[in-house]
Parts: C-alpha cells; sequence; structure tokens
C-alpha cells in the first residue's frame, strides 16, 4: 500500500452545519432508497457508481472482485469452500471464494428495508435458528393483515445494496395469533401459536445470513432472521451470529434477561418502562418474535453484525456462515476452518461453545472478537416444544440457579464468578470492563501486524472510537501471559479505565485478537447506497483505518496459524507499566 493509499481522514465526508452527525456525501434517504424497487436492483447499482467517492478504497476492491468473478464464471454461493483462491487487495493477500464474488455479482434488491411499523401489525419466529439444504424451516406469523407474504433475502454486498431476493412465498391468509404464555417461576415468553407456512431449503438458497421479510397486504413489514449454514463447508473464515445474546436481550412478551414486567403484564416494546430486574426472565425462549422496534424484529444482526457480512462479501472472502447455538451443538467442524469471527456483541457462551473454541484454537484457529463484553455470562441450553436447544438459560444468581446443587462448573454466572471462576480473558485476551464509555482509541504498539498499511503512529488518536461496553487487559494469572497491547485507550469517563485492543496466540498455533470495544463492527459500516437510519455513516478519522485494519485481520487470521506467522511477544505493554512475560509461558488455555 504506497503512501499515497493511506487511509485520509482529510478525504472523509462532511460534517452536516449545526447536525453534529457526521455523512457521507451522496448519503440517501430511506424513502429513495425504497423508490429504487420500482425500477430494480440494477438501476440502484448503476446509482452507487455516481454516489460512491473516492474516500476509501472501495472502487478497487468492487473492481477486483467483478473481475474474478468474470474470470470464474457464476458459480453457487455453497461451493465456496472448493474453489478458494488468493487475492491481493492493498497489498495485502486475502482469501477469496469466486463463488461469493460471483453471488455478489448479482443484481440486488433495494426492497430489503423496511418501514417502521407498530408492534403486532406483523411478526413471527421461525422454528431453527439455523438451516441447510433439505431442511424444513416452519414459520408462525401473527399479522393485522388479511393477508400476507414472505421474502427471502439473501444479505451482503450486491453493487452496495445490501441484500437480494432468493424466494417469495405465494399470498397466505393472515392471522392474529394467540397470546404468548408466561411460564411461572422463570417468567419464560413462549408462543404456542399455530404454523403459518413451511418453507424447504433447497439449492437456490446460498449458504449466508438471511432476513425473512413479512410483507402484510395492507403495509405491514417485519423481519424474521435466519442462517442458511453448510456444514460441509471448509471456508477460509466462519462468520458467528451471536443468537443466544440476541434473545437474552430480547423483551417481546415484555420479558428479558435483563427487565420484567411486575405483576405478569405482557408488553412489546425494547423499552423497559417500569420493568425491574428483580422479575426478569431466567430463561428466555425462541418460541416468540423479535421486538418490532428492534431493527423490526432483525434484533442485533443490522446493527452488530450486518457491516462485516457487508464488507467481507464486498471483498468476496472466502466466507462461510453459522450461529452460536450451531458452535454449541458442533463445535467439531471449527476444525474444517481457518478463523473464526465473532461480532459486535457476544455475551452468552454454554460451557461446550466455550471449550470447543478454546480447544480449536489450541489446534491452530484463529478467533477475532470483533467487539466487547465477549463470553461474559455462562448459559445452558434446553428444549422447547418445538425442538433442541431453543431456550437459553441464564439465572445470574448461584442462589438461584437449581444447577447450583448438581454441578457447580455450569451455573448460569458471570463466568469470572464463583463458583465457576473461569474468566472470559482466559479465552478472549481481555476482561469485560463497563459501559458508556465515549473515547478515542489510542494507539499503543504501531509495529503490530494489526495495524500494518495504516500508517498509525504510536499515541495516535482515533476519536471518539471507543464507544459503549469495552474490555481491558487485566496483567495476572487470567490473561494470556505474552499479550500484545496494539491500543491503550483511555476512558475518562468511566472512572479513568481503559480500552485495550490485544492479541495474543498459543502454543498450538492459534491466534486470538480481542478489539474491546462495541462499536468496533458499527464503525465498519461504509454503505452509501443504504440510508444511514439503517447503517450508520461512515466516521470520520475512524472508519478508514478500522476498515484497513480488517483487511489485515481476514488476511492474517484467514489464511495460516496466526501463531506461528504473527506469534505475540508481550509488544506495547509499556504503556501499561507491565513487563513482557517469557515466551515459553504463552497461554495453552489450560
Amino acid at each position: 500500500m504506497s503512501e499515497s493509499d493511506e487511509p485520509n481522514p482529510s478525504s472523509e465526508p462532511e460534517t452536516a452545519e449545526g447536525s453534529g452527525v457526521t455523512r457521507r456525501r451522496g448519503a440517501i434517504s430511506r424513502r429513495a432508497f425504497l423508490g429504487w424497487t420500482a425500477a430494480g436492483g440494477a438501476v440502484a447499482a448503476a446509482i452507487a457508481v455516481a454516489v460512491e467517492t473516492d474516500a476509501t478504497t472501495s472502487h478497487t476492491r468492487v473492481a477486483g472482485a467483478s473481475a474474478l468473478a468474470h474470470t470464474h464464471g457464476s458459480t453457487a454461493a455453497g461451493s465456496q469452500s472448493a474453489a478458494a483462491r488468493f487475492l491481493d487487495v492493498d497489498g495485502v493477500v486475502l482469501p477469496v471464494s469466486p463463488a461469493i464474488v460471483a453471488e455478489n455479482a448479482r443484481t440486488g434488491d433495494a426492497w430489503w428495508v423496511t418501514s417502521a411499523q407498530g408492534a403486532g401489525s406483523i411478526e413471527g419466529f421461525a422454528d431453527k435458528v439455523s438451516a441447510q439444504v433439505g431442511d424444513t424451516v416452519t414459520l408462525r406469523v401473527s399479522t393485522t393483515a388479511p393477508t400476507f407474504s414472505v421474502e427471502a433475502f439473501r444479505m451482503g454486498y450486491y453493487q452496495g445494496i445490501g441484500a437480494r431476493s432468493v424466494w417469495t412465498s405465494p399470498e397466505l391468509p393472515g392471522m392474529q395469533q394467540a397470546r404468548p404464555a408466561l411460564l411461572p417461576p422463570t417468567n419464560t415468553i413462549e408462543c404456542q401459536w399455530t404454523p403459518s407456512l413451511a418453507i424447504t431449503i433447497d439449492g437456490s438458497w446460498p449458504p449466508g445470513a438471511y432476513l425473512l421479510k413479512l410483507i402484510g397486504a395492507t403495509g405491514e413489514q417485519g423481519f424474521i432472521p435466519l442462517c442458511i449454514r453448510d456444514d460441509t463447508s471448509n471456508a477460509s473464515i466462519l462468520i458467528m451470529h451471536s443468537v443466544t445474546t440476541w434473545q437474552a436481550y430480547n423483551r417481546w412478551g415484555g420479558y428479558s434477561l435483563y427487565f420484567g414486567n411486575r405483576g405478569g403484564v405482557l408488553s412489546y416494546t425494547q423499552h423497559p418502562g417500569e420493568a425491574t430486574f428483580d422479575d426478569r426472565a431466567r430463561i428466555v425462549s425462541y418460541d416468540r418474535p423479535y421486538s418490532a422496534d428492534w431493527a423490526s424484529g432483525a434484533a442485533d444482526f443490522v446493527g452488530n453484525e450486518f457491516p462485516v457480512v457487508f464488507h467481507a462479501e464486498q471483498l468476496g472472502l472466502d466466507v462461510s456462515y453459522w450461529t452460536d447455538i450451531d458452535l454449541h451443538q458442533s463445535a467439531e467442524l471449527l476444525a474444517n476452518h481457518r478463523a473464526l469471527l465473532s461480532l459486535g456483541h457476544d455475551e452468552y457462551w454454554s460451557s461446550p461453545m466455550r471449550t470447543g473454541v478454546q480447544s480449536a484454537v489450541l489446534q491452530g484457529l484463529n478467533v477475532a472478537f470483533l467487539g466487547a463484553n465477549a463470553c461474559y455470562r455462562q448459559i445452558r441450553l434446553q428444549p422447547t416444544s418445538l425442538g433442541t436447544d431453543r431456550a437459553v438459560v441464564c439465572y445470574k444468581s448461584a442462589a438461584e440457579d437449581p444447577m447450583t446443587a448438581e454441578d457447580r462448573a455450569r451455573v448460569t454466572v458471570n463466568w469470572g464468578q464463583a463458583p465457576v471462576s473461569n474468566p472470559e480473558s482466559l479465552m478472549t485476551g481481555n476482561t469485560y470492563q463497563d459501559i458508556d464509555a465515549e473515547a478515542d482509541m489510542v494507539v499503543a504498539d504501531p509495529t503490530s501486524w494489526v495495524l500494518a498499511g495504516t500508517g498509525l503512529t504510536a499515541g495516535q488518536h482515533l476519536p471518539k472510537a471507543v464507544q459503549g461496553e469495552f474490555d481491558r487487559f487485566v496483567p495476572g494469572p487470567a490473561s494470556p501471559a505474552t499479550t500484545d497491547i496494539v491500543a491503550h485507550s483511555p476512558v475518562a469517563n468511566r472512572h479513568n479505565n481503559f480500552s485495550d485492543v490485544t492479541w495474543y496466540t498459543t502454543t498450538g498455533g492459534g491466534g486470538v485478537l480481542d478489539t474491546g470495544n462495541a462499536h468496533w463492527v458499527s464503525q465498519l459500516a461504509d454503505a452509501p447506497l443504504i440510508p444511514s437510519d439503517v447503517l450508520p455513516a461512515p466516521v470520520a478519522g475512524v472508519t478508514p483505518y478500522l476498515r484497513r485494519i480488517m483487511l489485515n485481520v481476514y488476511s492474517v487470521l484467514g489464511t495460516a496459524p496466526a501463531g506461528v506467522t504473527n506469534p505475540s511477544t508481550g509488544a506495547g505493554r509499556a504503556a501499561l507499566g507491565v513487563e513482557p512475560t517469557s515466551p515459553a509461558t504463552t497461554n495453552t488455555l489450560a
């Protein structure tokens, strides 16, 4: 990457006068975006060329992807594992799938974006969080509309439009389903609803992240998220959707793992109102929709995960997809991949999830935690009437959890709390600290491979890049011994704490990156064709750097055991006033 190609804050978007909000030149409204639907995605793709500016290297990336697709022809995205190639992008070698490139060269559909809806107008849930070819997915839908249909959108790049329609149902009769049941004593909300339709997943559904759009005949719109996975894939990079954390925060019906209404009152909004922690659910179920005021039922996918999906597919990366439920059930499949990406908010982990990842890292798997607060709380999974592992158990109290009397290692408290006492930092490298950060990210080790090609220097600040929840490296027996500190950022507004970007490697060859920042993923968004109230505009002085860093992450983690190619040594620890430990004591995740 030449000096002239370095991320340049001066080429960032302008800030609208008096708005306090930075927006990219050429940003469009939701109304204009949806207005392209009648003209089709091809028109939107043509507009994309006019709207994009040279503030990033997007043109180079898209041009390279298009050329690769033309060379190899159009193939099913599910075959990416058998056709991976390596491509030089800005001087970084990336694992690229011709199938993913070809898929994203297909015409996108702007109609995937919804308009705002009230609770109860149309909502639903699937009997699976993920499926593969040959599976049948049953939807249960409740709506005030006389009829409705379902359109399945595969989420990706698609000329910057963000999605492609792959399937549409016939028009179906609408009905308002029964009120949900509130199950004591755990305050679990479950819907005993009548099935609305069954979808057979066939080869026309390429593996990926999907939003099933519910469309009422009288204007109602909402989403059901679904992952289409490929258990035979050996794609370089495996992207994981954190659906246990989505469900933990879901307040549809009035009860999440955080808040519950008093007196059994039902409600259908993410806003807690007068709800209390004491009345929270101890078990939450997938047998219910996500709240309509939470990304139209798409939950945390759009804000905390889609920017990575968009970026990865824009580059044509050799990726596949699954959920953390799939990790819980089939951790052995990690051996088929080079890297696992945990996205913006991945808080709730079962013991099989954690054991599976730790074992795989010791065998050479690389992992990137692209957020904060990962693996903070232990959960158990149990069945509902609709299937296995469809209820998330988390009492957040050893005194309340009946497992305390049976198996203290599986008690649902914070991983670092007694009686579990197995801090998340032993796996992630960082320790969760607090909420509501508002701070600059400060470079500690500009020589790190993480920052290669960025031009960042020691002590340089990325303004307000650390937002929300944050993690910190805490030296001691609960942290990997040779952890590198890439960035060490004072968080003055939260008791003069710090947020750290860390990297450590293991004797088995695997490496683990933790960004320590809950807004890392959202600040990767650079999608001028998608309305800014769906994906935020790029952040001046931040987004170009983070996107360049992600090229390094995809390359280093996606091509080889990073403990061999980029072993950690304790670099950057001077920023903490802590001397590095001998490499002989490199963490083994014991």
